[in-house]
């Protein structure tokens, strides 16, 4: 029997809680806990807390039982933290955790160094989604449970082309196809797929995208008046820094957005030997090798300036050979 299992069992009230500003990994480990959890036990209540996730993700059970109220006075018996490598990254709902007569914590960012009174933290796994299913019956998953892991699968190898996906990785995605999921739908509908602002927005970064470090890094920012210009939110900033990723030559890619006035949402990608999850945690945020963000202060020019400094150090050890560890 499997932690997650033993604790479901002697709660009567359980909690879902994913980070801030939810991807579809969040999204898909919160809600397959949630189908399976309800599917198991519907004697329980089960309620997913999160920031409103992007529309594309309506196909999922549950989507729309998400709630976004963080002062419901309810103690819960035991608390699920999915795919948040940081308490913090809770946000407002961090007071169901505090108040849990029991929590657990799942993920696979190796920034994460515990949180709750359970945690696993498996930082080889592609995904939390991954790392939710060895803690489930397989024979157990229904199609609506397999959606949501799948789902949240895809959206954190990059469809599979990341360093991140493993054999094991694909035979989970296997195993979730043969529950009859519409697999083709979900990477069209939830990956590829964008609205004409999204791609105005996409159009917009690239165009301004500016090449450094002998072309070895590059960035675009997006600040407040663009979004307001171009009536986006942070949903439609989806897949600008991947995009950057892939240009000729590029060993690390920056995308930042402004939050609020001279605050800046950090997102960084890196292609081989740039460890960009050192780079997130000197700023205080955190992430994978390949995939990192944090938030930062000041122009864009602070913010890249500061940022270069420690992906110069990275990429000029791995020219010269000489690395200090």
């Amino acid at each position: 029997m499997s932690v997650l299992t033993e604790m479901a069992q002697r709660a009567h009230t359980i909690a879902i809680l994913g980070h801030e500003r939810p991807d579809g990994d969040c999204v898909g480990s919160c809600l397959a806990a949630c189908n399976y959890l309800r599917e198991q036990y519907p004697e329980k209540r089960v309620q997913v807390y999160l920031e409103k996730p992007a529309d594309k993700f309506a196909y999922l059970r549950y989507f729309g039982e998400i709630s976004q109220d963080a002062q419901e006075e309810i103690p819960y018996d035991l608390c699920i933290c999915l795919d948040s490598g940081d308490k913090s990254r809770l946000g407002a709902f961090t007071r169901y955790l505090d108040q849990a007569g029991q929590s657990l914590c799942l993920d696979h960012h190796i920034t994460n160094r515990g949180y709750a009174g359970e945690n696993v933290v498996w930082p080889d796994a592609s995904s939390t989604c991954e790392v939710l299913f060895n803690f489930l019956d397989e024979g157990k998953i229904s199609r609506e449970t397999a959606e949501c892991l799948y789902t949240g699968i895809i959206h954190d190898t990059n469809v599979f082309k990341n360093s991140n996906t493993s054999a094991r990785t694909m035979e989970i995605a296997g195993k979730m196809m043969a529950k009859g999921i519409d697999f083709g739908r979900i990477i069209d509908d939830t990956f590829f797929r964008k609205t004409y602002v999204q791609n105005q927005i996409l159009g917009r970064a690239l165009l301004e995208s500016i090449a450094f470090m002998d072309r070895k890094c590059i960035f675009a920012a997006v600040r407040r008046k663009d979004m307001i210009f171009f009536g986006a939110d942070s949903s439609d900033l989806d897949g600008i820094v991947e995009q950057l990723r892939i240009t000729d030559g590029v060993e690390c890619a920056i995308f930042l957005y402004e939050c609020e006035s001279h605050m800046y949402k950090v997102s960084m990608r890196s292609n081989r030997h740039v460890d960009v999850s050192k780079v997130a945690a000197f700023f205080g945020g955190g992430g994978h090798v390949r995939a990192a963000g944090c938030m930062m202060s000041g122009s864009v020019h602070d913010v890249i300036n500061n940022l270069s400094i420690h992906i110069a150090e990275q990429i000029s050890c791995q020219d010269s050979g000489i690395c200090n560890g």
